[in-house]
Formats: C-alpha cells, sequence, structure tokens
C-alpha cells in the first residue's frame, strides 16, 4: 500500500473518477494514479473505453522511461475504465472533463452525484463556465469545486482551484493538498468568469489572431514575440494549436456571453474552426503539425 493509501490527509483520495478519459481526462487519471490513488475513468463507449486505456497506459510508459520512480504494472493495475457511471460509486474523488459545453456538463454532474456517497467530493475540470451555473443544479454544492487542470497534464505544474459561493469552508484547502500530493502547485480563484487562467490566456491569444488576421506579423513570430521577449514557454498561437481552436473559440463564446465584446472571437478563428483547421489534434492551425512542427 502506498503512502497516499496510508496518509489520506497529505495526499490524494485513494480512489478517484475521473469522467472522460481524452487528453484531459486522461492526462488527470494519469497523475492521481502516479500519484498512489486507485483511478476509474468512465467513457461513453467500449471503442472510447479502450483508446482511453491505451492512451493512459502509454502515459505511464512516458513517466517510467523519464524516470519515475514505480512499477509500471502496478500503476495499471491501478486503473479501472468502464462505460457506466455506477463505477464511480467507491469514488471519494470524481472529476468531470467533459466538453465545455454547459448542458453537457450539467447532464454529466448531475448523474454522477447520484452515483456518490454524501460526503464525497465532485469536481470540474471547466475553465471558463461560471461554477454557480453547475453548482446550482447538484443536489449537494457545497461538495462541488472546480480542479482546472492544464494541457499537457502530465507536464504542467500548475492547477487552479475554483471556489464557488457555496463551496464548503474546509474543501479548498483540503483540495490544495491534493494538488500539492501530485507535485503540482495551487492557485484559489473566485468562481469567476474564465477564472484567471482562461481569462488572461484567452485575452491574449485572441490578440494575437487578431493580429495575424491584420497581417501585423506571422504567427511564428507573434509567437516568438511574447517567447523570447516575455518568457513564455509557448506563444499564443502555438498553445491555441495545442488546446485545440474549437477549444479556445468554445471559451471566448462563453466569456463574450459574460464578459462583454472584448472576448469576441475575431473571425480567422470562426473560419478556421468551420474548415477543420482545429490545430495539432487535426494536423494543421496555425502551424501545420503533419510536419514535426
Amino acid at each position: 500500500m502506498s503512502e497516499h493509501h496510508e496518509h489520506p490527509e497529505i495526499g490524494v483520495p485513494s480512489r478517484v473518477g475521473v469522467l472522460g478519459g481524452g487528453r484531459m481526462g486522461g492526462g488527470i487519471a494519469h497523475s492521481f494514479l502516479l500519484a498512489g490513488a486507485d483511478v476509474v475513468v468512465v467513457e461513453r463507449d467500449v471503442a472510447s473505453a479502450d483508446a482511453a486505456r491505451e492512451r493512459i497506459e502509454a502515459s505511464i510508459d512516458a513517466s517510467i522511461a523519464r524516470g519515475f520512480d514505480a512499477d509500471a504494472a502496478q500503476l495499471k493495475n491501478s486503473l479501472t475504465v468502464a462505460t457506466e457511471m455506477g463505477s464511480f460509486g467507491a469514488s471519494r474523488l470524481v472529476v468531470e472533463a467533459v466538453p465545455e459545453i454547459l448542458d453537457l456538463k450539467i447532464e454529466a454532474l448531475r448523474e454522477i452525484e447520484r452515483q456518490l456517497p454524501a460526503d464525497a467530493i465532485l469536481a470540474s475540470n471547466t475553465s471558463s463556465i461560471p461554477l454557480a451555473q453547475l453548482a446550482d443544479s447538484l443536489e449537494r454544492p457545497a461538495q462541488f469545486i472546480g480542479l482546472h487542470f492544464f494541457n499537457p497534464v502530465p507536464a504542467s505544474t500548475l492547477i487552479e482551484i475554483v471556489v464557488h459561493e457555496g463551496t464548503a469552508e474546509a474543501l479548498p484547502e483540503q483540495a490544495r493538498a491534493w494538488v500539492r500530493a501530485l507535485g503540482k502547485t495551487p492557485i484559489t480563484v473566485a468562481d469567476s468568469p474564465g477564472f484567471a487562467s482562461s481569462r488572461l490566456g484567452v485575452a491574449i491569444a485572441l490578440e494575437a489572431m487578431r493580429m495575424v488576421e491584420e497581417g501585423v506579423a506571422s504567427a511564428a513570430d507573434i509567437d516568438l514575440a511574447m517567447e523570447l521577449g516575455y518568457k513564455h514557454p509557448s506563444g499564443p498561437l502555438k498553445t491555441t494549436d495545442i488546446v485545440g481552436l474549437d477549444v479556445r473559440l468554445g471559451i471566448a463564446e462563453q466569456l463574450e456571453r459574460d464578459l462583454g465584446p472584448r472576448f469576441a472571437p475575431p473571425q480567422i478563428l470562426r473560419d478556421m474552426v468551420a474548415e477543420g483547421k482545429l490545430g495539432r489534434k487535426s494536423g494543421q492551425g496555425f502551424y501545420d503539425w503533419n510536419n514535426g512542427n
């Protein structure tokens, strides 16, 4: 038994659930596995579940190859991938990581909550939807908090903890302890559209897109300006490609609704998404990812 199981007050919960095994959900599951938890990932169908297991196991192998001191087989044995929400029943914490669509998240969170005991914690990985809109749909909003992970999850060292007005008083500190046990750094923000990270990151990215649209400079040169001038590890346009242009568009539209026209998506973003240029996952965005960029 790992020390995280023996000392839950300073580690992660012994059993963690993740709804969604895509790039974000798989990364979240990977992080909790490495921290000593048994993890249950629920996907929508068998094919998606199989793909999620393959993705997470490959991520575990990569961590071992980079020098993480653990037994790969043991970590993989701590992973369960399922297609039924009822598989979450014994989880002490479940993180929802479905696409950034309000109705989809509300439906998913309600269903998860129905499967959990009253003292279990439910978290959303939302990057832009105000937590209050999600909490209002729940029977136990005090047990609900935002845990916003960053892509790529295994390499990112930041988790944004989002606290809504009804969050139980002790829960934010408990969440900060979980984040530290994952080897990451927590920041805590009040419930506000876009929180801190998405609001700032999207504002910079949207302006960078407008500069491309206006012919101010190339995408590569705009990114270099931020990488070399401001020490950003990745420029706003390359980051947009990594996150996904469709994801950035959804966040911008949410922020425009909540904060006004300064977050209106530029036409270049709408056009590229309509053309299927979604960034790294489609092979083409502001950069050509088919050539190993």
